[in-house]
């Protein structure tokens, strides 16, 4: 999906949204097949892949990037959670695997802030965003500004969803907390929060 839908360079940031997109999708489909709200999630990403004698949780935490693991071997969780901390590299495609900690967090700041379950709206606004709303050179700024409008659009400009997507980008230094609300041109009538954007996707069991 976000090889195809995005079409995102892998380089630099655009290669950083590419791997926060595919982590984002994963814990979507984790925390489904598990029937967990955002709250009841661990929001680790490869917990079992790592052997008991390794000193950490998983291979990456979206919810604190940069505490998944502290090991003598494998050495520090290199991840940042915030853009001051943001690593210039010329290594890993310019650090793909290492900045994706910061939208990361966005998603988990945005999924934790709405509450209930992921995929619904805050799913929603990202899958829309992936679809149709990147450039293959995006950067963090660029899929900021689109999610925040997409929220708009589909749950109401200035409302409760804007806000909490919009307070999740100042959270990990993407807005600036005095920049004025996003809002993009769109080329028809603003449409209706969806009842279901995922395709195929199986009906959610509340009970066994």
């Amino acid at each position: 999906m976000t090889q195809f839908s995005a079409k995102l360079q892998y380089h630099g940031q655009s290669g950083a949204l590419n791997e926060s997109i595919s982590d984002v999708v994963g814990m979507m489909t984790k925390q489904h097949r598990l029937l967990q709200t955002s709250a009841m999630s661990d929001w680790l990403i490869g917990g079992p892949l790592l052997g008991p004698e390794v000193h950490g949780k998983a291979i990456r935490s979206m919810a604190a990037p940069g505490t998944a693991y502290d090991d003598p071997v494998l050495g520090k969780d290199p991840q940042p959670a915030h853009m001051r901390d943001y690593v210039d590299s010329p290594d890993d495609n310019g650090g793909v695997h290492i900045n994706s900690g910061i939208p990361n967090r966005a998603f988990f700041l945005s999924a934790t802030g709405i509450g209930g379950y992921s995929w619904d709206k805050p799913g929603d606004i990202w899958y829309e965003v992936v679809d149709k709303r990147l450039s293959s050179r995006a950067e963090f700024q660029d899929f900021a500004n689109a999610t925040v409008a997409v929220a708009g659009e589909l749950y109401g400009v200035g409302g409760q969803v804007q806000s909490i997507v919009r307070d999740a980008w100042v959270e990990v230094g993407i807005i600036v907390p005095s920049a004025p609300m996003v809002s993009l041109s769109t080329s028809g009538p603003v449409k209706p929060a969806p009842a279901d954007i995922w395709p195929n996707r199986p009906a959610i069991v509340t009970s066994r």
